[in-house]
């Protein structure tokens, strides 16, 4: 005779926990020595359609679970096996819940496949392109907008020739790009003729508006590792996504669960991973006057001057361990 085990309700707790986790994991849907080379400006062209690329790989410190389409069948059909067997009163209460019980399928995590984003598109990529092939580079800036603009404006400059003045650099970051235009330009020309000593990586930040905490730190660590292939003997200074917004807003906190998880990365050998995040707040969290812009997301020459004291020994340490 087949026997029901019963669940203990702690164990129904974690079910409940874990398929509504999986179901959220998806996204709904510089050169020539002490000088910075930035690639040309904007340009007027007409950017393409972007279309999803392949995916990337990712590094198993970071890696979403998913379950294969078997697992999914077995866990939904011994949830359903668990509802049917319920008292009449406690299958009503089941019933209503049974979509956050129920595993969903996972979908395809953006954040890590090779996407040409707009902001890869045109003059800039292609300068970045003929800038590698140039080669003499020893410092690699990458990311998004906040790397960008260490070189916007004659403040924000004054701080880039403070801290790096001296080096050989190249600045491939782009505002408003992503984990995935990232990965693409770095596999598409960005990413070869030139071996530097030591890259400065902070991205994710764009990619908070639709994906999870998990799904950026896939994308970052779909960067680290696509950037470990190009650039083998590089040491890698993996920033922490510096926070944003206000202490409670939801999109601090994601962006400090990515934190967390790549963290992971670190293996004081390629990766160094360094959070820098808290020297810009006060003792409440909020930006310390003058650092940042009024979106609590960009900073400003003070920010920079900051930024670049907090990292200028690490950096030097690891371009000295080629």
């Amino acid at each position: 005779m087949n026997r029901f085990v019963r669940i203990p309700i702690s164990c129904l707790v974690c079910l409940v926990w874990a398929g509504f986790a999986l179901a959220q994991t998806a996204p709904p849907a510089t050169q020539t020595p002490a000088t910075t080379t930035q690639g040309p400006g904007r340009g007027g062209f007409v950017p393409s359609p972007v279309v999803i690329g392949p995916p990337a790989p990712v590094p198993p410190e970071v890696a979403i679970p998913r379950p294969t389409p078997d697992e999914l069948a077995q866990v939904n059909g011994l949830v359903k096996k668990f509802i049917d067997g319920e008292t009449a009163s406690n299958k009503q209460l089941l019933k209503k819940f049974e979509p956050l019980l129920t595993l969903q399928p996972p979908r395809k995590n953006v954040a890590a496949t090779f996407t040409q984003t707009v902001q890869r598109q045109g003059p800039r990529h292609e300068g970045f392109v003929e800038v590698a092939k140039q080669g003499n580079i020893d410092l690699l800036l990458h990311g998004d907008s906040i790397t960008d603009w260490w070189v916007q404006g004659d403040a924000n400059k004054a701080m880039f020739d403070k801290y790096f003045g001296s080096m050989r650099t190249a600045n491939f970051a782009v505002a408003g790009d992503t984990t995935q235009g990232l990965l693409w330009g770095l596999s598409h020309g960005e990413g070869q003729g030139f071996q530097p000593k030591a890259i400065m990586l902070m991205i994710g930040t764009n990619n908070a508006g639709g994906g999870s905490g998990p799904e950026i730190a896939e994308g970052v660590g779909a960067v680290v590792l696509e950037m470990r292939k190009d650039f083998p003997d590089a040491k890698i200074l993996l920033l922490a996504i510096f926070p944003r917004a206000v202490p409670g807003d939801p999109i601090r906190d994601k962006l400090a669960e990515a934190n967390r998880i790549i963290s992971r990365l670190d293996d004081q050998k390629h990766v160094f991973y360094l959070d820098i995040g808290a020297k810009f707040l006060d003792e409440t969290g909020v930006f310390l006057p003058d650092t940042f812009r009024a979106d609590n997301l960009h900073p400003v020459a003070k920010g920079y001057d900051i930024w670049g004291a907090a990292v200028k020994d690490k950096l030097a340490e690891l371009m000295k361990q080629q």
